[in-house]
């Protein structure tokens, strides 16, 4: 986890997974670099928030893989849910809900997150059945920022198919995704 900036209670905080994310960002706004996945997402936004001064908003940028055909540029997601986690046999077994989708904005596209670069056909179809794009982090950060009663976004642009090539073209693809999450921000901050 770095943050780079200071925490204010005017202004949002950018969480970010990767530098190479977050790379074309003005530094007019602090940015949270957590990490990949679910844990250090949530750890690394816990511990900054758990330190003192809260934001405005946790806006969570990053890469997404479109899990339909035809899915490109940016989207603020309205529902967020965890692929792999099994919430209704958990609910079997405990009696107890965990993990359940959270509805994030009133327009937008569903996203799945887990802890699993999707890049298989079969994943993405599985997934598709529930959501338009996949990451490893938004869960993780919007469940931190609802924990500590902060408005939360997510906002994801998409970098691949989510198929077989998907490792590959994230690589390409991530620079020119930077880009265009630095100038949403810009536009929407």
């Amino acid at each position: 986890m770095k943050l780079i900036g200071v925490i204010k209670p005017d202004r949002p905080l950018l969480v970010v997974a990767l530098e190479e994310e977050a790379a074309h960002l003005d530094g007019a706004l602090p940015v949270l670099l957590t990490g990949l996945g679910k844990v250090n997402a949530a750890a690394g936004l816990a511990a900054a928030l758990g330190r003192g001064n809260r934001p405005s908003t946790v806006v969570n940028l990053g890469t997404a893989g479109a899990l339909r055909p035809g899915w490109h540029g940016t989207h603020e997601v309205s529902r967020v849910h965890q692929h792999d986690l099994d919430t209704a046999f958990l609910y079997l077994v405990t009696a107890h809900r965990v993990g359940l989708p959270m509805e994030i904005a009133d327009d937008g596209p569903a996203l799945a997150t887990g802890d699993v670069f999707v890049s298989d056909e079969a994943a993405r179809a599985r997934l598709a059945a529930h959501a338009d794009l996949a990451d490893m982090e938004g869960y993780a950060v919007a469940s931190v920022a609802r924990q500590f009663d902060v408005p939360i976004r997510i906002v994801k642009h998409i970098s691949d198919d989510a198929g077989e090539d998907a490792s590959r073209t994230w690589r390409e693809a991530v620079d020119d995704c930077a880009q265009n999450l630095a100038s949403w921000t810009k536009d929407h901050l």
